[in-house]
């Protein structure tokens, strides 16, 4: 069933409280998805730097002066923030391809989560108010987000099975749905040389919108060819550095509301997770139409949907 929740803030005065206004969104699905649940924060950067969102079952033990053999590795500056069973490696942004090789090549215990400039991923197995607690997800700021409460069908409840699933820089997915042909589809995006980690079928959608991307597609481009290319039922909430997109299938049978007003776009799978949102009793709220592309971005002035042909 899951239940999945997005925020895009218009409004730059609102995110400080991205974070508050996140948890409370997706404590609200906790009875959709009891299994695991996680956040994508988009947050502010250095110029210059990236971050990989990492995560370890025995985190004192394996945080322990990672950083510091993380920075001779790489023979440049590293920084690193704790937080419970996750850290926040902040490196030089041409290094994060070198610092992801050795991460998996010394560190098979540190699991990489996110990567980008932008993005940090939080998710493990437990309620949404537990996952909140233990990353202090409401004092974090950014400029927009999504998250997840899963009820696993797919594959094992485990924390790389939880979404959001991160399969390009600065790019995530959560999904409420099951796709029906994510093995063979899984098969083709590894060959064509897309990391896959686990077998979840989200995170085949998740690699699927990241291929379509890295071969010239737009997020919009990406998102209206899946609805050509996946077989199944879907819900998609996407993000980006500088957005986020939705998209339903054709016939839409998984639950799905709207809200926009002039602060911000919000997303839940049920009306209930945006009755708490500043302004909700003036939003424009509306349930997002089948086989049609949503998206928004702090690079455009306006916003734009897209009926897929």
């Amino acid at each position: 069933m899951c239940g999945i929740v997005g925020l895009f803030l218009k409004d730059q005065s609102l995110e400080p409280k991205l974070g508050e206004m996140l948890a409370d969104m997706l404590i609200t699905m906790t009875d959709r998805g009891p299994d695991s649940a996680g956040i994508a924060i988009y947050t502010a950067h250095s110029a210059g730097k990236a971050k990989l969102t990492v995560q370890a079952d025995d985190a004192i033990a394996s945080f322990e002066k990672l950083d510091d053999a993380l920075c001779k590795a790489l023979r440049g500056s590293v920084s690193m923030s704790v937080k419970d069973s996750h850290a926040v490696l902040e490196i030089q942004a041409e290094q994060m391809d070198e610092a992801r090789a050795y991460l998996t090549a010394n560190h098979p215990n540190v699991r990489i989560m996110s990567r980008g400039e932008n993005l940090e991923i939080y998710k493990e197995v437990g309620l949404p108010k537990d996952v909140a607690k233990r990353f202090d997800i409401r004092k974090m700021s950014g400029s927009h987000g999504i998250g997840h409460t899963r009820m696993a069908t797919e594959s094992a409840v485990t924390t790389l099975g939880a979404h959001p699933f991160n399969t390009g820089i600065d790019q995530c997915l959560v999904h409420n749905g099951s796709l029906s042909n994510h093995n063979s589809l899984r098969r083709k995006l590894r060959r064509a040389g897309v990391h896959i980690e686990t077998e979840n079928d989200s995170e085949v959608g998740a690699a699927y919108l990241t291929w379509k991307m890295q071969n010239g597609a737009t997020l919009g481009e990406a998102l209206e060819s899946s609805l050509t290319d996946l077989d199944g039922f879907f819900t998609f909430v996407v993000g980006t550095k500088d957005g986020f997109g939705v998209v339903r299938d054709p016939i839409a049978c998984k639950p799905a509301v709207m809200a926009e007003t002039d602060q911000y776009v919000a997303f839940g799978s049920e009306y209930r997770a945006l009755v708490n949102l500043p302004g909700i009793e003036t939003a424009r709220i509306w349930e997002p139409e089948p086989a049609t592309v949503y998206f928004w971005s702090h690079n455009t002035a306006s916003t734009d949907h897209e009926e897929a042909a």
